[in-house]
């Protein structure tokens, strides 16, 4: 019994690392859903490509280039963002635009199609076997409370959570204050009645692909450099997850999505070290399932006026 606590808080902090990741991921899916009504199924893809962009980034300054190991870390993110912002602007133009007044089905195939290309580009290129990140950020802070409380929390999980807490801070701020967050908000609430206006709608929507697709990407170089392994199908089943984090936090909201990444995170490591890793999946999918039947728009979602 002495070893449930620190068991238990060893835990949780796993657990907010890893719906950190949800959450970074599931932003992208919830701002692109409030907007366009779809749902962008490529973007777990996107952040399997910032993971790799993360590495090579990595292999071409160098692990020993002698570069400060933060300032590293932080070029290997402006990489990876960099370069997903590309795609997530490439794929709202390709698969995206030419169908957004087709029915919506066409759209869902259409994303499919593309993530099915995405994995198999990159995996042509880089090869589907497992690839090892360098461990550059080992060791872990040592809380020694009293001789029976004792928890040990890795560098590479507290630098998750603060990127994480960060980068939700900045983009709440820009979509609250910026011109282009209003225009944004503007758009989830009215497209019509946006455009009338005079807000460029569809500079809008390739921005909303261009922030989720950068905010996946660090979470793909996060992830990366904490597990250290990756492969050219990791995006599907994190972008399966942190769908059903958007949907559990409630489709189209983005304090939704971040709530329910910690949420899914959460239920997700502790039926692991609990229960069994074997169900963790069963565990996180049966909670999307008590909410849709519970409340199905989601914890922080709202129901839709229909306006006629």
């Amino acid at each position: 019994m002495s070893d449930f606590i620190p068991e238990l808080t060893q835990q949780l902090l796993n657990g907010l690392s890893l719906g950190a990741i949800y959450a970074l991921i599931a932003i992208g899916y919830t701002m692109v859903y409030g907007i366009i009504g779809m749902i962008n199924f490529a973007h777990g893809d996107i952040y399997m490509i910032g993971a790799y962009v993360g590495l090579v980034t990595l292999s071409a300054v160098g692990v020993h280039s002698g570069l400060p190991l933060p300032l590293l870390v932080l070029a290997m993110l402006v990489v990876a963002a960099g370069v997903t912002a590309v795609y997530g602007y490439a794929i709202e133009k390709v698969a995206y635009a030419p169908l957004r007044k087709s029915p919506r089905l066409v759209a869902l195939i259409s994303a499919i199609g593309m993530s099915i290309f995405l994995e198999n580009w990159v995996a042509i290129g880089q090869g589907a076997r497992d690839m090892a990140v360098p461990a550059l950020i080992s060791g872990s802070v040592q809380f020694n409370m009293s001789p029976d409380f004792r928890v040990s929390v890795p560098y590479a999980r507290i630098m998750i959570i603060a990127v994480t807490v960060l980068l939700m801070i900045a983009l709440t701020l820009f979509i609250k204050y910026s011109r282009t967050g209003r225009a944004s908000r503007a758009c989830s609430q009215d497209m019509h009645m946006a455009n009338l206006l005079g807000i460029d709608t569809n500079r809008i929507i390739s921005f909303t692909f261009v922030i989720g697709a950068m905010l996946a990407a660090v979470g793909g170089v996060l992830i990366a450099l904490a597990i250290g392994k990756l492969n050219p199908f990791i995006g599907f089943l994190a972008g399966i997850k942190a769908f059903t984090a958007a949907v559990l936090g409630g489709i189209g909201s983005v304090p939704g999505a971040m709530l329910g990444g910690v949420l899914l995170g959460l239920a997700e490591t502790l039926s692991a070290a609990y229960i069994s890793s074997q169900y963790k999946d069963i565990v996180a999918f049966a909670l999307l399932v008590l909410i849709l039947l519970f409340r199905p728009t989601g914890l922080l979602g709202k129901p839709e006026v229909e306006k006629v």
